[in-house]
C-alpha cells in the first residue's frame, strides 16, 4: 500500500500515487470519481493547486481508505472559511472519520481570515447543530482549550457548560462529572442569565442524584433567584430541593416548599406532591397516616410513579412485619418494573426494590431467590456507582442471613461476590 501522509505531500502527489498503485488511467479515475479527466490531470500536474472541495470530496469518497489523508492535506491548503465549514460538515457525517473533526475545527479557529472571538462564536454555533453528542463533546473540548490559550473567557465558560451538559448523562461517572461541573462556578459571570439558570438547575439535580443534598439546595436556590418564569426544569429543581430537605430530615421545610411546589402546572406535580407528603409522614414514623396515603397513591397514580410508592410501602411493611402485604406488592412486579427507562433515580429505586424483595424472600425462607434479588439490587446500583447504597445493601443482606440463621453455599455466595465487587457487568 502506498504510504500516504500529508507531511510534505500535496493532493497531486496522492492522486499520482493512488493511480500508480491501482494501475488506473485518467479515464479510469474519471469513471470512479465522476471528476472530469482534464480536472484530474490539472490537479495531478500541479496546475490546480487548490481544487474545489466538491472535487476533492469526490476523489476521497472513491478511495475511502485514503479519505482521511486526502482531507488532512486539503485543509492545509484551504483558507476559505465557508469551504472549511463544508469540510467540517462532511467529516461529522462519518463516524469512521471522527478523528478529523478536531483537526478541521482547529484549522477554522486558526484561520487568519477571521478574528479569534468571531471564529469561536461561529464554531460554537455550528457545534450546537451537530447531532452526535460524542462529536459535539470533542468540539466543545477544543473550544475550551483554544479559548484558554487565547484568553477568550466567555467561550471557556460556554464551552465548559456545554461539555458538562453532555458528560453528566454518563451514569457510570456521575461523581466525576459532578466534580468537573463545579469548575463552571468560576465562570458564571461570563454566562447569560439563561445559561446560568440552566447550569444551576442542572448541577443542582446532579447534586441530588449524587446525594449531595446541601449542594443541591444551594445550586437550585441560586437558579430560583434568577429564573423569573415558570418552566418544567424549574419545577423539577424545586422538587429536588424538597427531596433534599427530606433526606436531611428537615420536614418543616419540606412541607413549606410543598405548598409552593403544588402551584406549578405540570403533569408530574400533583402526584409528586401527594407522594412527598405521604413519604414525609412515613419518615416521621406516622405509619397509620402514611400507609393509607401511599396505598391510595398506588391505586390512583400513573405507572411512572408506582415504583417509588412501592419502595416506600415495602420498607414500611418490612418494618412492621406485614409479610402478607409484601407478598401482594410482589404480585404487581411485572406491571411496575417494566415501565421505566434507566436513569440515576430509577436505578436507585430499582436497587431499593430488589433489596426489599430479597429481604422478604430470605425472611420467608426462599433462599435462592432472595440471593438473586440482592444480586439484582447490586446490579442496578453498579450502573450508577452508588457505593453507599451498595454498602447498605450488603449490610442488610448479611443481617438477614444472620437473623434467619441462613448459611449459603459457595455458588450463592459467588453470585453476591460478583455483583458486590462489580467483577462481571
Amino acid at each position: 500500500m502506498v504510504d500516504i501522509k500529508c507531511e510534505n505531500k500535496t493532493i497531486s502527489d496522492i492522486i499520482f500515487q493512488l493511480r500508480k498503485e491501482k494501475n488506473l488511467t485518467y479515464a479510469n479515475l474519471e469513471e470512479f470519481t465522476g471528476v472530469s479527466l482534464p480536472t484530474i490531470h490539472k490537479i495531478e500536474s500541479g496546475v490546480t493547486k487548490r481544487p474545489e472541495f466538491k472535487t476533492v470530496k469526490a476523489i476521497a469518497t472513491a478511495f475511502p481508505d485514503f479519505y482521511k489523508e486526502i482531507m488532512e492535506c486539503y485543509i492545509t491548503i484551504e483558507n476559505r472559511i465557508d469551504t472549511l465549514y463544508e469540510v467540517l460538515q462532511d467529516v461529522v457525517s462519518y463516524e469512521e472519520h471522527i478523528s478529523l473533526v478536531p483537526k478541521v475545527a482547529l484549522r477554522l479557529l486558526e484561520n487568519p481570515n477571521c478574528e479569534t472571538e468571531e471564529s469561536l462564536k461561529r464554531l460554537y454555533d455550528f457545534t450546537e447543530r451537530v447531532d452526535d453528542p460524542s462529536l459535539r463533546l470533542e468540539i466543545y473540548k477544543l473550544i475550551v482549550r483554544y479559548s484558554r490559550q487565547h484568553g477568550t473567557t466567555t467561550f471557556v465558560a460556554k464551552g465548559l457548560l456545554q461539555k458538562y451538559l453532555i458528560e453528566r448523562s454518563d451514569l457510570k461517572r456521575l461523581e466525576q462529572t459532578f466534580q468537573s461541573g463545579l469548575e463552571i462556578i468560576h465562570y458564571t459571570d461570563f454566562l447569560s442569565d439563561e445559561e446560568k439558570v440552566t447550569y444551576f438547575f442542572r448541577i443542582g439535580l446532579h447534586a441530588h442524584n449524587t446525594k449531595k443534598y446541601r449542594e443541591c439546595i444551594e445550586f437550585c436556590g441560586n437558579g430560583m433567584v434568577l429564573e423569573k418564569n415558570e418552566s418544567e426544569l424549574k419545577a423539577r429543581a424545586h422538587l429536588s430541593m424538597i427531596n433534599s430537605y427530606s433526606a436531611l430530615k428537615n420536614y418543616d421545610k419540606v412541607e413549606e416548599l410543598l405548598d409552593v411546589f403544588e402551584k406549578y402546572e405540570y403533569d408530574f406535580v400533583n402526584e409528586a406532591a401527594k407522594h412527598t407528603r405521604a413519604i414525609t409522614k412515613a419518615r416521621k414514623g406516622e405509619y397509620e397516616i402514611a400507609v393509607p396515603l401511599l396505598e391510595e397513591n398506588l391505586r390512583m397514580f400513573s405507572p411512572q410513579s408506582r415504583l417509588y410508592i412501592v419502595d416506600e410501602l415495602f420498607e414500611i411493611y418490612l418494618k412492621i412485619d406485614n409479610l402478607d402485604a409484601c407478598s401482594k406488592l410482589l404480585e404487581r412486579e411485572n406491571e411496575i418494573m417494566n415501565t421505566y427507562p434507566d436513569d440515576p433515580n430509577v436505578c436507585r429505586a430499582k436497587g431499593k426494590y430488589y433489596r426489599h424483595k430479597g429481604h422478604y424472600q430470605l425472611t420467608i425462607g426462599v433462599i435462592d431467590e432472595g440471593v438473586k434479588s440482592y444480586a439484582s439490587s447490586l446490579q442496578y446500583l453498579n450502573k450508577i456507582n452508588a457505593f453507599e447504597e451498595k454498602d447498605a445493601c450488603m449490610r442488610e443482606f448479611f443481617y438477614c442471613l444472620t437473623k434467619n440463621s441462613i448459611i449459603l453455599n459457595k455458588e450463592l455466595m459467588d453470585i453476591i461476590y460478583i455483583m458486590a465487587y462489580n467483577v462481571n457487568d
